[in-house]
């Protein structure tokens, strides 16, 4: 583990379909290795699928991925029981934790029960990259909306805190999305933050947002907080990421 600070990278993106491998890291997932700073020996990535229930065949198609990539892939899961006796000696071990999409709702609680939380914390501290997509965004963040709850967007005001504001996700593919999360910001539910559109990434240096990166064209990040009677949103241009390589 060698990033020089802190670091977060809260996204909508992950998995690829791959030409070759059925599956790819995508551009996304290939930005939060390179901020690991691994030299000299395959990156350590390990994913954490808790917000999909630990799924095997999720765990067959990432480490597809991650061989493909040229990087050293390990799980962690607590369903149907934790695999990792040792949690914190594994967490510290790794360069980058990928967390999934699902339900953030069932994940903080899950996390929580295990003690995940302080570990997670414990370990960005000593520079392991803490990344992930949709509900492995949203968990970083003070809060956000999410469809945990069921088809209507709600807000979960309790993330882990480890970089301020809110978070929305999905914001140009889900139509309900925008102004859930608007009303929500507007109300006071939950504070001040950004959204995504899909493919969008944000890179926070210790509780600093340092980065808005993007793996396609045409794709926004926004600025969403209370203004006047309702929200004001600010676009942000993101940064275009070069496509990650796919190697046989």
């Amino acid at each position: 583990m060698s990033a020089s600070e802190p670091t977060i990278l809260a996204t909508c993106g992950g998995l690829d379909a791959g030409s070759w491998t059925d599956s790819v890291y995508g551009p996304l997932l290939h930005h939060a290795v390179a901020l690991a700073q691994v030299h000299g020996r395959p990156a350590r990535v390990t994913h954490i699928n808790t917000a999909g229930g630990d799924q095997r065949h999720v765990e067959g198609a990432e480490l597809e991925a991650a061989a493909a990539a040229g990087v050293e892939a390990s799980h962690l899961r607590f369903f149907p029981r934790r695999n990792i006796r040792d949690l914190r000696e594994h967490l510290l071990r790794q360069d980058v934790v990928w967390v999934s999409g699902g339900s953030v709702v069932n994940l903080l609680a899950v996390w929580r029960a295990h003690g995940l939380d302080e570990l997670l914390a414990e370990a960005w501290g000593e520079g392991v990259v803490l990344a992930g997509g949709s509900a492995g965004a949203l968990c970083w963040h003070e809060g956000g909306t999410t469809a945990s709850f069921g088809p209507e967007i709600a807000a979960v005001p309790d993330g882990l805190g480890l970089v301020p504001g809110s978070l929305a996700v999905h914001y140009d593919s889900d139509p309900a999305r925008r102004p859930a999360h608007q009303r929500a910001v507007a109300d006071g539910i939950l504070p001040a933050g950004h959204a995504l559109d899909e493919g969008v990434g944000l890179v926070y240096r210790g509780r600093r947002l340092d980065d808005v990166v993007a793996e396609r064209a045409g794709a926004s990040a926004w600025r969403v907080e209370r203004g006047g009677d309702g929200v004001r949103e600010t676009r942000i241009e993101p940064r275009l990421l070069e496509t990650g390589a796919e190697t046989a």
